[in-house]
């Protein structure tokens, strides 16, 4: 059945079947906090049916976001790249980027506040500008998504199961362990969300209390032998001298290692319908997530820069060498037990992403913008993830890893490519709350920044532009531009379908009219 627009003045009507299967009245308790009540409300008015349960704390809220950030994830992924673009000195952009991130991430939480639905920047494209612009964000929000999480899965097997295992790593290897990981990710998001999100926590809790004892472990490991270097804090390693601090010099290319690590923090945002009171807790959340992230990086980055010693050459080459550092400061004993829960870590990170992407095709497939709509948007049970949502963005990404089966430098391509799409993302969210502030006026349980309001938004907007000119202008990203590329033709295929199939959805909005959001 097609949607028909409402007309303005009348109460807002939930979308009909097959858009989406609303969960039965008994399984999902009524909430809990006036927070919550209002985002029931929220979700009503944007025309939509409860289906999911809101079993998502505050702490929880902030696990999803610190566990798609995954430091342990990214340190370990790519401080071998910031290695050989700048050098052991290039750590040193990593406070630079945790500072541009928590200023976009206060504007996304303003966002995040006025509309606390799933698909997060689909929706505030959708409600804000035109149903077709929130089609594209939510593409290449999928888009990202599925590429990162197949990065996230390949350093899972490269730089700690491999190694853990004693595995020689090799492409088809790789690709292997990859598919094998996403469908044991796809399996527990379907199964329950609750289970996910309770080995989310377990994950979060244990990368935490590693990532600080192995920091000082190392660096009392150092300051007792005196095997560390601290001269490697200034060193420009392989890197070239000339021009090293110059704009677009081996020191700022080097900022993929911050860029590619601080992301994914607004996917607390996209689950906001399954959260307590998410005007307040999921801006909070990703704020925090960043900032506890960029603190403890920065910390182990220190460490295991002077922990490197005299070996920064060697390590520059090696497949893993944070796992090389940690092995030769500690020993074998101790870094197996880091791998554990770095594996772990890395695990977690992947599944997170996931279900945020399965709760973006769900959102878009309610609206009926997707082919399969009716199928896409069904929710079984409301402690389970949307069934056919999730397999698809699980098949999605393992046609990624097929496309890279045979290919040994896949690693750091797919890094490069999932470091310039949130990129992108990033600058039009931000644009889009420029170009909309005037529209609104701030309720009283909103997140508000107050008088620091159009700072923020101005310190967001330089970082973002000097992130742009990094990950565009060098050719070093010419192949991660082409990746970005390709999904913009594959997404004006689907938006073609979409358009010939469903174009009454794309041109009109289920509940009420986006002014009044």
């Amino acid at each position: 059945m097609e949607q028909q627009p409402r007309q303005a003045g009348t109460p807002p009507e939930p979308p009909a079947a097959p858009q989406a299967e609303a969960a039965p009245a008994s399984a999902v308790e009524p909430p809990p906090d006036p927070g919550s009540a209002e985002a029931e409300a929220s979700i009503r008015h944007a025309g939509y049916q409860r289906q999911f349960a809101r079993t998502l704390s505050r702490f929880e809220s902030f696990a999803v976001a610190f566990s798609f950030i995954s430091i342990t994830t990214g340190l370990f992924t790519t401080y071998g790249t910031v290695l050989g673009y700048g050098g052991p000195a290039g750590i040193w952009t990593w406070p630079v980027v945790t500072v541009g991130t928590a200023l976009v991430a206060l504007v996304y939480g303003m966002l995040a506040s006025r509309i606390p639905l799933s698909g997060y920047s689909y929706q505030w494209a959708s409600r804000l500008a035109s149903p077709v612009l929130g089609w594209w964000f939510g593409w290449v929000s999928f888009a990202f998504l599925a590429i990162v999480v197949v990065a996230v899965d390949y350093g899972l097997t490269q730089v700690a199961l491999f190694p853990l295992l004693g595995i020689e790593y090799t492409a088809t290897a790789g690709a292997v362990g990859t598919i094998v990981v996403l469908l044991l990710q796809m399996t527990l998001i379907m199964w329950s969300t609750p289970l996910a999100t309770r080995v989310n926590n377990m994950a979060v809790g244990a990368e935490v209390i590693a990532m600080i004892g192995l920091t000082l472990l190392i660096a009392g490991a150092v300051i007792f032998t005196g095997d560390g270097d601290w001269g490697n804090l200034g060193s420009y390693g392989a890197a070239p001298a000339s021009g090293y601090f110059s704009f677009l010099g081996p020191f700022m290319l080097s900022a993929l290692l911050g860029a590619f690590t601080l992301v994914g923090w607004e996917s607390a945002a996209n689950l906001a319908e399954e959260t307590h009171n998410p005007k307040q807790v999921v801006p909070r959340a990703m704020v925090r997530a960043i900032l506890l992230s960029g603190a403890i990086g920065m910390l182990f980055l220190i460490v295991i820069t002077v922990g490197a010693g005299d070996r920064v050459a060697a390590l520059t080459d090696s497949s893993a060498p944070v796992a090389d550092i940690i092995e030769s400061t500690l020993g074998h004993v101790a870094a197996s037990a880091m791998l554990v829960v770095v594996c772990v870590a890395i695990f977690a990170c992947g599944l997170v992403i996931m279900v945020s992407n399965s709760r973006l095709v769900h959102a878009m497939a309610r609206d009926g913008r997707l082919p399969f709509s009716g199928v896409l948007s069904r929710v079984p049970r409301p402690t389970g993830g949307p069934t056919w949502a999730t397999a698809t963005v699980a098949a999605s990404s393992v046609a990624i890893v097929a496309v890279f089966g045979t290919n040994p430098d896949a690693l750091p391509q797919l890094l490069s490519a999932g470091t310039l799409m949130p990129a992108i993302l990033y600058a039009g969210t931000v644009a889009l709350f420029i170009a909309t502030r005037r529209k609104y006026t701030p309720r009283e349980d909103d997140f508000r920044l107050g008088k620091w309001e159009k700072p923020v938004v101005a310190g967001a907007v330089l970082w973002l532009v000097v992130e742009l000119c990094v990950f565009t202008i060098p050719d070093d990203f010419r192949e991660a531009q082409l990746y970005a590329f390709a999904t913009l033709v594959l997404g004006a295929v689907v938006f073609a379908v979409v358009w010939v199939t469903r174009r009454e959805q794309l041109t009109s909005e289920p509940g009420v009219e986006a002014d009044a959001l």
